[in-house]
């Protein structure tokens, strides 16, 4: 059984099945949920918002990342489990990656796929590229 177990957390149902899985599976282990703020999805927000959006994009994304953060905490809660929470900025499947090996994580768990639309697709290769980069078991919940 593995000791430090890492959960790519996005707020997304799939992600809450990963973490509910991780929490179920691994009673024992330290579980820390991750959320990856991507700058590319400033480049997609000012699109559609204007240079408002660009100026804040950040800031929103950090209260995103606390939101998110929160509902995976009150999801472990909900199992008496507590839950170390990070949030790294960049490419969702680099940073989930590098948090592995820097942080001596010995299984990741991902969501197949997370938000809907081009999140979607976005987030299912990541856990595409997890699967295949990662040195330690990735367990793929659906």
């Amino acid at each position: 059984m593995p000791d430090n177990v890492l959960v790519a957390f996005d707020g997304s149902p799939l992600s809450e099945r990963a973490l509910e899985y991780a929490l179920e599976n691994f009673p024992d282990a330290s579980i820390t949920s991750i959320y990856v703020i991507n700058p590319i999805d400033s480049v997609i927000d000012v699109e559609a918002g204007g240079l408002p959006v660009a100026k804040d994009w950040y800031e929103n994304a950090r209260d995103e990342a606390t939101r998110i953060h929160t509902t995976a905490t009150d999801l472990a809660a909900e199992q008496n489990t507590e839950l170390d929470t990070v949030t790294e900025v960049g490419k969702p499947a680099r940073e989930i990656l590098e948090y592995a090996e820097d942080h001596a994580i010995d299984q990741i768990v991902v969501g197949s796929h997370g938000r809907a639309g081009i999140d979607r697709a976005i987030l299912g290769s990541v856990a595409e590229t997890v699967t295949r980069r990662a040195r330690v078991p990735v367990t793929i919940v659906s």
